[in-house]
């Protein structure tokens, strides 16, 4: 029988981040890490079908196969989307700065 893997499960709301380490069947898949630590339960607003999942910030499916010492994240929703604020920015004529300020002249 194999050895249990270790593995770790992200989820980070607006005023609290849950990391939570789990010991699961070697083989185990996202999906059955996300049912065993029980955030679908302590957060029923957690729809994950809307959210992204990932593994060290690369994007995973569900059905992915873990490895030991994996990380596990969650990631919810964005509330805008980024290109779209920008585009409304450039509208109104507001300039966007980029890095500390202004260089020095020599």
């Amino acid at each position: 029988m194999s050895e249990p893997i270790t593995v770790q499960l992200c989820y980070a709301l607006p005023h609290k981040q849950e990391l939570l380490t789990l010991k699961l069947a070697a083989g185990s898949t996202v999906q059955q890490a996300i049912d065993a630590s029980g955030l679908l339960a302590r957060y029923p607003e957690l729809d994950l079908a809307q959210c992204k999942l990932g593994i060290y910030a690369k994007l995973v499916k569900a059905d992915t196969a873990l490895r030991d010492r994996d990380r596990i994240e969650i990631y919810r929703p964005l509330i805008a989307d980024p290109k779209e604020v920008r585009r409304k920015r450039a509208e109104e004529g507001k300039v966007m700065k980029k890095g500390g300020g202004a260089l020095p002249e020599a």
